[in-house]
């Protein structure tokens, strides 16, 4: 079982920055890769990134590159995303997730364990 817990949401301006964190429980984190996703009003659950179990892998959707960058440490079990030159289209609830299979899917379902998410607000 993991537990996660979003941190870090909130408003900014367009241009701005936010670090998201992700706190985990349990003693499995180390053993999961850990991915984020976001979901705007109205519409689906989509890939921003996705780290390996050590974090020398990392893959991101194609809106997030170049400005998004995921990491985690796992002596405090805990996955960041770093959003840098935020744009309004960036404005979603982001929620991490834990694959305890450790692929680095780019799809909802391949994730197990999900938090509870975060709002980003990007105004222009």
């Amino acid at each position: 079982q993991v537990q996660l817990v979003e941190s870090g949401g909130g408003l900014v301006q367009g241009g701005g920055s936010l670090r998201l964190s992700c706190a985990a429980s349990g003693r499995t984190f180390s053993r999961c890769s850990m991915g984020w996703f976001r979901q705007a009003p109205g519409k689906e659950r989509d890939f921003v990134a996705t780290i390996s179990r050590s974090g020398g892998a990392t893959y991101y959707a194609e809106s997030a590159k170049g400005r998004f960058t995921i990491s985690r440490d796992n002596a405090k079990n805990t996955v960041y995303l770093q959003m840098n030159s935020l744009k309004p289209e960036d404005t979603a609830v982001y929620y991490c997730a834990a694959d305890l299979s450790a692929g680095l899917g780019h799809q909802a379902y391949e994730y197990d364990y999900w938090g509870q998410g975060t709002q980003v607000t990007v105004s222009s």
